[in-house]
């Protein structure tokens, strides 16, 4: 039946046209349009009727956000400010709120430029806020694009994020966003003695959840600190499903340029735990991988710093390896499934196997057991470590329909 919604884009406020926070008297910028929807996808954040008017009536409004969390081409941060919302308080994931900090750099605290608005670093040292951080807040809101893989670290901002909330009283607000790699689920469970910031729950590494659904199971399994509960919200997608393909406005990373990197991720990003480079430092970040003492590929590229990636790995040498640049990103999505094949085969050409892993085993957080590793150098197949996966994902499956928004 044809779906008839009256819905408000709000908001379209240059972000050098940005009031500071101390100028309260923003004059709301209104553009009613009234749309006919019979499939278009609606986003969480551009469903303001759901939840601008709570918003509106709270006494201290902080937000989770990035530079994907926009209504259109304008920031959530901007549009809630010229709608009289009192926003106090940005929090700012990996990377940061704007964007340019690469993978694992220290985020710091500040101030931003556009709206005078404080920002809070829930990176680095203060992974969870700290109660004098959520002090004088009603509601946090969490508004970032996932990509739906598991050592993605926005959903450990969002767990420390629920975590901290509950235990203050304050609601969390999730306004909700497609999962790019939503149509499938793979990957060895986590073990809970592999558990890091890149790996905080038992859930496989290609976990097929949007973000209110990943937020949904972490309440209801009771995985916040001593079981307690937060008060979660969701505002869900309207005409979504887990196998509607979406194409990101904005890079969720500095790393992940386009879709087909955002695809290849889940697979490519093992070689992240060996000396092996993904491309960082490249324009083809996750969509090529090699290294100088390579003996298969055609494909040379050499990493050199650029904004994301200061200090790539294998910075100004010449890699041998492969490039995945020119595969159309639907037939990697068509795939459906991780594939080891592209580490599984590197390692076993790889000269020296012996110094193939880091040294920190950073492979065994990445894949959430060092089950993984041991079993590459064992000579294991990709199918056959693929099958060793098969009774977790049973299980996990079972577990999450129970917290699914969207067929």
């Amino acid at each position: 039946m044809k779906l008839k919604i009256l819905f408000v884009i709000l908001g379209f406020l240059p972000l050098n046209c940005a009031k500071s926070v101390s100028e309260k008297a923003v004059q709301p910028v209104d553009i009613p349009l009234a749309v006919d929807i019979d499939s278009t996808l609606v986003l969480g954040a551009a469903r303001m009727d759901a939840y601008l008017p709570d918003l509106q009536k709270a006494k201290g409004v902080g937000l989770v956000v990035n530079p994907t969390s926009v209504i259109g081409s304008t920031h959530l941060v901007d549009t809630l400010l010229a709608q009289g919302v009192n926003v106090r308080q940005i929090f700012a994931p990996e990377h940061g709120f704007r964007g340019t900090a690469d993978a694992g750099e220290t985020v710091t605290d500040g101030k931003d430029k556009q709206t005078g608005l404080p920002i809070i670093s829930l990176y680095g040292d203060n992974k969870k806020p700290k109660p004098s951080q959520l002090q004088g807040l009603d509601v946090v809101v969490f508004d970032i694009q996932d990509v739906g893989v598991r050592f993605y670290t926005y959903i450990s901002t969002l767990h420390y994020v629920m975590e901290a909330c509950a235990e203050q009283g304050i609601k969390v607000l999730v306004l909700d966003r497609p999962n790019p790699n939503g149509h499938y689920v793979d990957g060895p469970i986590l073990d809970p003695d592999f558990k890091s910031f890149v790996g905080m729950h038992r859930v496989p590494i290609v976990h097929g959840m949007t973000v209110a659904e990943y937020a949904k199971m972490v309440n209801g399994e009771g995985w916040l600190k001593g079981g307690i509960k937060c008060e979660l919200e969701v505002v869900p997608c309207l005409n979504y499903t887990h196998s509607t393909p979406y194409e990101l406005p904005e890079k969720p990373s500095p790393n992940l340029p386009n879709n087909r990197s955002i695809y290849l991720y889940p697979s490519l990003c093992f070689f992240e735990g060996t000396v092996v480079s993904v491309g960082r430092g490249t324009n083809t970040q996750f969509q090529v991988y090699g290294h100088p003492d390579a003996t298969i590929g055609d494909y040379y590229f050499t990493p050199e710093p650029m904004p994301g990636a200061k200090y790539p790995k294998l910075e100004g040498k010449r890699c041998r390896g492969f490039s995945l640049a020119s595969t159309a990103p639907e037939h990697i999505r068509r795939e459906g499934y991780l594939n080891l094949d592209y580490l599984v085969d590197f390692y076993q050409a790889y000269p020296n196997k012996a110094n193939f892993f880091l040294e920190t085993l950073f492979i065994d957080k990445l894949a959430g057991t060092d089950a993984l590793r041991k079993a590459i150098v064992a000579g294991q197949s990709a199918e056959e470590i693929r099958a060793s996966w098969a009774e977790g994902l049973t299980a996990y499956r079972e577990m999450r329909e129970g917290y699914l928004l969207y067929p």
